[in-house]
């Protein structure tokens, strides 16, 4: 009827019009954004608001982007880079990341880190600080736009710009109070600028302890940076085997750069082989660390595209794989691609053939009773031998000792392992040069010379970027070696280039090694029972290092009988020791070349 009310009025004209979707999928609401009058009417929503944009996350989300506008959060979603990695979610401005919103952030039980996407102004940031106090549970970052915000910012540059933001994505972190946190930014660290005062040089020589408790960029930037590290991992759990931990700490962050390395940990039964790269996998970010006691012989293939894309894979038993996972395992450490050719149904039901992808850019840590067999089909893997000696076992023995007595806090050892993951969160992703490359050369000695040289090499950017904080950058962006970064390198991989140089596996060296301290003289004759009981070997190990040292000459056998003992003398008695000072020269003489050049 005409009572002399208004009927209707227009609402949203001109405007896109995007859906608002409540728990169960359905859209329960609308939201318009005017494509004319941007000024004076930009945002409609509808009354009694309710729904989320685009929806609700997905439950097993683990990293969530937020964006401040729905136009913002739409731009993101035209990205299958980011919509495969993460979740994202819009709010509603600055002010509004509503309870709903709250509420379905909070149901997400594997969410692990939130990424803030607001727009580069005051309003952007304060809403940050305001709202990152409501999920410190979780870990907490931001990017740093160009532009005004992500929409503009998809504008004016290409997607891969994007990416790269969101990879060097700084994290928000808390301090011990609990309503102040700091934000530290990955993308403008001091990295040996002329500036650096002599009063923060002296002030970087504090106690290991209270470094570790400081900022972990601060920590990043100070001397003696490696030595600092290995003592913090020390702390964290993993005892003695300080070569040894340190190397796989700097193969295990490889994962973020194009080219990463792998390492299989060897060692006998119960050796602990298990637990020191269970431990090392500990330091690192949990989201970006893939656990396996077990894998298929397809399953590598049925990964999504880029679910192994700069991830950590942990082996804990390698050889329980089978031939055809093993072949899959060697294709992605050696081509980061499997390519697969698989049956799918259409939208009309029909089976159809279709290509499959996984890109497989990750580091990886493998533990194995027998190296040498996976070592020759891997390339890019380091064998790293576990420590098996008396002196090894006095120390683990003592440790278990003094934490059963309590005098060895655990907390303690979670906080060095909190404090590390943090600082690995703070490196940025860099490429490095390495001036010095073509002067450096490996012993003749070395076996498998090609590939070695190809790892010491690697090993050397991976000292170099850790030190990223401490390293000049070339006008691309490149971290640039130094020697000292060399001179580290070759400490820390000397044992593994020993092991290149030796015929005998990491395990069988030790036990080579061994036997001949306890038999004294190459004329002396010993039963496998006497040296089981004097190196406390079980029979099935010791059998397995006589039968080896047998094959490759190095022991004889000398009569006896399978029923009394049989007997067996040294045949090749090796100067291990003169060998290894041989090459410590080599390498060492060559670094001081480089220095007076």
């Amino acid at each position: 009827a005409n009572n002399g009310e208004i009927a209707y009025n227009v609402f949203g004209k001109y405007s896109l019009v995007f859906p608002l979707k409540n728990k169960e999928n359905e859209i329960v609401s609308f939201y318009f954004r005017s494509i004319l009058d941007k000024e004076n009417a930009k945002h409609f929503y509808l009354k009694n608001r309710t729904g989320l944009y685009p929806n609700y996350p997905n439950p097993k989300t683990k990293k969530l982007i937020l964006t401040e506008s729905i136009i913002d959060c739409a731009s993101l979603l035209q990205i299958d880079e980011i919509t495969t990695n993460y979740g994202v979610l819009a709010c509603y401005g600055t002010n509004g990341l509503n309870e709903e919103i709250q509420k379905a952030i909070l149901e997400l039980e594997n969410l692990e880190e939130i990424v803030f996407v607001f727009d580069n102004d005051d309003a952007g940031k304060e809403a940050v600080k305001k709202y990152v106090e409501q999920f410190k549970q979780y870990k907490i970052s931001t990017i740093e736009l160009p532009n005004k915000d992500i929409n503009e910012t998809l504008q004016l540059h290409e997607k891969e710009l994007c990416l790269e933001l969101l990879e060097q994505r700084t994290s928000i972190l808390f301090s011990s109070e609990e309503t102040n946190f700091s934000i530290e930014n990955q993308s403008e660290p001091t990295r040996g600028e002329a500036e650096r005062s002599e009063a923060k040089q002296n002030k970087s020589v504090k106690s290991v302890q209270s470094v570790a408790e400081s900022k972990p960029t601060e920590f990043l930037k100070t001397k003696d940076l490696l030595k600092r590290l290995n003592l913090q991992i020390g702390k964290a759990g993993i005892v003695g085997e300080e070569n040894s931990r340190l190397l796989l700490f700097l193969i295990i962050i490889s994962y973020m750069n194009k080219s990463p390395i792998h390492a299989i940990v060897q060692g006998s039964s119960g050796s602990g082989k298990t637990h020191i790269i269970s431990r090392i996998a500990d330091l690192m970010p949990g989201e970006d660390v893939l656990r396996f006691t077990r894998i298929t012989e397809s399953s590598l293939y049925n990964w999504g595209e880029f679910d192994l894309f700069r991830k950590i894979i942990i082996i804990e038993d390698l050889d329980g794989l089978k031939e055809d996972a093993l072949y899959a395992l060697r294709e992605l450490i050696s081509n980061q691609f499997l390519s697969s050719s698989v049956s799918m149904k259409d939208k009309k039901g029909n089976n159809k053939s279709t290509r499959k992808e996984v890109k497989g850019q990750f580091s990886s840590l493998s533990a194995t009773t027998k190296g040498e067999t996976y070592e020759d089909n891997m390339s890019r893997s380091f064998l790293i031998a576990v420590d098996e000696s008396k002196e090894q076992t006095t120390r683990i023995i003592e440790n278990q000792n003094n934490r059963n007595a309590g005098e060895i806090d655990p907390k303690d050892g979670q906080k060095t392992v909190s404090f590390i993951q943090q600082m690995v969160r703070n490196l940025k992703h860099y490429e490095v040069i390495n001036p010095f490359a073509t002067k450096l050369q490996l012993p003749e000695k070395v076996h498998k010379i090609r590939r070695l040289n190809e790892m010491y090499q690697a090993v050397i950017k991976q000292v170099t970027f850790l030190n990223q904080y401490q390293r000049q950058l070339t006008k691309d962006n490149q971290l640039i070696t130094e020697i000292e970064d060399i001179e580290q390198a070759t400490e820390i991989l000397f044992e593994s280039i020993i092991l290149k140089v030796d015929e005998l596996d990491g395990s069988l060296r030790q036990f080579f090694e061994r036997l001949k301290k306890y038999v004294k003289d190459k004329e002396n004759i010993f039963t496998q029972r006497e040296i089981r009981q004097e190196l406390n070997i079980s029979k099935t190990q010791l059998q397995r290092f006589i039968n080896s040292l047998l094959e490759l000459e190095y022991i004889k056998y000398k009569g006896g009988f399978s029923n009394k003992g049989l007997k067996y003398q040294v045949d090749y008695w090796d100067n291990y020791s003169k060998i290894r000072t041989e090459i410590k020269d080599f390498l060492m003489k060559q670094i001081d070349n480089l220095k007076q050049v």
